[in-house]
Protein backbone atom coordinates (compact mmCIF):
# COMPACT_ATOMS: atom_id res chain seq x y z
CA UNK A 1 0.00 0.00 0.00
CA UNK A 2 2.99 2.34 1.20
CA UNK A 3 5.35 1.55 -1.78
CA UNK A 4 3.75 3.54 -4.51
CA UNK A 5 3.60 7.24 -3.73
CA UNK A 6 4.76 10.72 -5.09
CA UNK A 7 6.62 13.54 -4.49
CA UNK A 8 5.91 16.61 -5.55
CA UNK A 9 8.32 20.19 -5.31
CA UNK A 10 6.57 23.59 -5.76
CA UNK A 11 6.73 27.11 -4.22
CA UNK A 12 4.63 29.84 -3.09
CA UNK A 13 5.48 33.48 -4.05
CA UNK A 14 4.10 36.27 -1.81
CA UNK A 15 1.38 36.79 -3.63
CA UNK A 16 0.40 32.84 -1.95
CA UNK A 17 0.38 31.82 -5.87
CA UNK A 18 1.24 28.19 -6.13
CA UNK A 19 3.79 27.31 -8.27
CA UNK A 20 4.51 23.39 -9.26
CA UNK A 21 8.53 22.67 -10.08
CA UNK A 22 8.87 18.95 -10.22
CA UNK A 23 7.13 15.88 -9.85
CA UNK A 24 8.18 12.21 -9.80
CA UNK A 25 6.50 8.65 -9.15
CA UNK A 26 8.18 6.51 -6.91
CA UNK A 27 7.52 2.38 -6.16
CA UNK A 28 10.05 1.16 -3.60
CA UNK A 29 10.30 -2.48 -3.86
CA UNK A 30 10.63 -3.78 0.02
CA UNK A 31 13.18 -6.88 0.28
CA UNK A 32 11.55 -9.61 1.55
CA UNK A 33 11.86 -10.10 5.50
CA UNK A 34 11.55 -6.26 5.43
CA UNK A 35 7.35 -5.93 5.33
CA UNK A 36 5.59 -4.14 8.61
CA UNK A 37 8.82 -2.12 8.89
CA UNK A 38 9.27 1.64 9.20
CA UNK A 39 11.70 2.95 6.25
CA UNK A 40 13.16 6.30 5.81
CA UNK A 41 14.10 7.31 2.37
CA UNK A 42 16.12 10.37 1.04
CA UNK A 43 14.90 12.53 -2.08
CA UNK A 44 16.94 15.38 -3.00
CA UNK A 45 16.28 17.93 -5.58
CA UNK A 46 18.35 20.70 -6.45
CA UNK A 47 16.26 24.11 -8.27
CA UNK A 48 18.87 25.68 -10.69
CA UNK A 49 19.33 28.34 -11.93
CA UNK A 50 16.99 30.82 -10.25
CA UNK A 51 15.97 32.77 -12.89
CA UNK A 52 15.63 36.53 -11.24
CA UNK A 53 14.00 38.16 -8.40
CA UNK A 54 10.62 36.74 -9.03
CA UNK A 55 11.90 33.43 -8.12
CA UNK A 56 11.70 34.55 -3.97
CA UNK A 57 9.53 32.66 -2.01
CA UNK A 58 8.57 29.49 -0.01
CA UNK A 59 9.47 26.32 -1.34
CA UNK A 60 8.41 23.03 -0.26
CA UNK A 61 8.62 19.12 -0.77
CA UNK A 62 5.24 17.14 -0.30
CA UNK A 63 5.02 13.59 -0.71
CA UNK A 64 1.79 11.73 -1.21
CA UNK A 65 0.39 7.99 -1.21
CA UNK A 66 -2.96 6.77 -1.88
CA UNK A 67 -5.35 8.32 1.91
CA UNK A 68 -1.82 10.02 3.38
CA UNK A 69 -0.30 13.43 2.10
CA UNK A 70 2.57 14.54 4.44
CA UNK A 71 4.35 18.11 3.72
CA UNK A 72 7.00 19.68 4.74
CA UNK A 73 7.78 23.09 6.19
CA UNK A 74 9.17 24.60 3.43
CA UNK A 75 12.77 27.15 2.79
CA UNK A 76 12.32 30.66 1.95
CA UNK A 77 14.81 31.36 -0.59
CA UNK A 78 15.52 35.12 -1.34
CA UNK A 79 16.51 35.90 -4.83
CA UNK A 80 18.58 39.17 -5.25
CA UNK A 81 20.00 40.59 -8.40
CA UNK A 82 23.12 40.28 -9.58
CA UNK A 83 25.69 43.08 -7.77
CA UNK A 84 23.56 43.74 -5.36
CA UNK A 85 25.36 45.11 -2.52
CA UNK A 86 23.81 44.56 1.38
CA UNK A 87 24.60 48.49 2.86
CA UNK A 88 26.05 48.78 6.45
CA UNK A 89 26.74 51.95 7.56
CA UNK A 90 27.62 50.48 11.41
CA UNK A 91 31.16 50.93 11.50
CA UNK A 92 30.96 54.71 9.35
CA UNK A 93 28.90 55.53 12.07
CA UNK A 94 31.00 54.33 14.98
CA UNK A 95 34.27 56.03 13.06
CA UNK A 96 32.57 59.28 12.32
CA UNK A 97 31.10 59.16 16.22
CA UNK A 98 34.40 58.48 17.55
CA UNK A 99 36.35 61.17 15.50
CA UNK A 100 33.36 63.89 16.84
CA UNK A 101 34.33 63.00 20.66
CA UNK A 102 37.69 62.85 19.91
CA UNK A 103 37.50 66.43 18.33
CA UNK A 104 35.15 67.81 21.03
CA UNK A 105 37.54 66.56 23.95
CA UNK A 106 40.48 68.35 22.73
CA UNK A 107 38.49 71.80 21.44
CA UNK A 108 37.42 71.34 25.27
CA UNK A 109 40.82 70.55 26.31
CA UNK A 110 42.54 73.24 24.55
CA UNK A 111 39.82 75.97 26.04
CA UNK A 112 40.34 74.59 29.57
CA UNK A 113 43.68 75.32 29.04
CA UNK A 114 43.36 78.49 27.57
CA UNK A 115 41.30 79.82 30.44
CA UNK A 116 43.51 78.90 32.76
CA UNK A 117 46.47 80.94 31.33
Amino acid sequence: KYTKFSICYYWINSLDQKTSIYTRLENVAIPSGEENKTAALSYDYRIMPLENTSSTGTYYCKVKWNDIQKMGKGVFVLVRDTGYINTSYGWEILITLTVLLAVLSITATALLLWKRK
